[in-house]
C-alpha cells in the first residue's frame, strides 16, 4: 500500500520576537504575563494608597477563571487575608481609579508548607540479635520438653533448640 508523499514544508524561521507575538506561538502567554505585570503595578499602588504597601510583596494576583472582572489574590498567611478582607470595598475603588476594573475579589491562603521533611539516615544503628532464650521463653520450652514422649522426633528437635540457644 503506498501513501500519499507529504506535503513540502515552506515554513522559514522568524525571529523570537515575532515568533512570540504569533497568534499560533506563545503570544498568548507573553500577552498574559503583560497584563500580569501590570496588574501587580496596579495593586502595589493601591496599596501603597491604602497604607499597607508592605502587603504587595506577599500577595500573587491574578484573574479568576469562569468569572467575570473577578480579581482572585493568593496571600502567604491568614492575618494579611483578614486584613485584606477588610479594605476589599476600598481597594476595589483604588484599584479602579489605577484602570483596572474588578466586580470582587476573592482572598485565599497559600496552603502551608509541610511542617516535616524526610531526613536522610547517617548512621544506621545496628540492633543486637538476642543470643538466647529469655528466662520465661527457655522455661516454656523446658516444660514442653517434659510433655514430649522420649523418643519422639519432636522431642530431639527441642533438646537440639535448647542446646544452640545458651541461656
Amino acid at each position: 500500500m503506498n501513501f500519499a508523499p507529504k506535503p513540502p514544508r515552506k515554513k522559514a524561521a522568524h525571529e523570537w520576537l515575532d515568533y512570540l507575538r504569533h497568534s499560533e506561538g506563545l503570544g498568548g502567554i507573553l500577552a498574559k504575563t503583560e497584563d500580569l505585570v501590570r496588574l501587580k503595578v496596579a495593586l502595589k499602588s493601591a496599596l501603597t494608597t491604602l497604607d499597607l504597601d508592605h502587603l504587595s510583596p506577599k500577595i500573587e494576583p491574578g484573574w479568576r477563571s469562569g468569572g467575570q472582572n473577578e480579581l482572585f489574590l493568593l496571600v502567604s498567611g491568614a492575618s494579611i487575608a483578614t486584613r485584606l478582607q477588610q479594605i476589599l470595598p476600598s481597594l476595589i475603588n483604588e484599584l479602579s481609579k489605577n484602570g483596572v476594573i474588578c466586580s470582587a475579589i476573592k482572598v485565599r491562603t497559600k496552603p502551608a508548607p509541610a511542617s516535616w521533611e524526610i531526613k536522610p539516615q547517617t548512621a544506621r544503628k545496628t540492633t543486637e540479635r538476642a543470643k538466647g532464650f529469655n528466662p520465661v521463653a527457655r522455661a516454656s520450652w523446658e516444660s514442653l520438653l517434659e510433655k514430649l514422649a522420649p523418643d519422639s522426633e519432636l522431642r530431639k528437635a527441642v533438646e537440639r533448640l535448647l542446646q544452640s540457644k545458651p541461656k
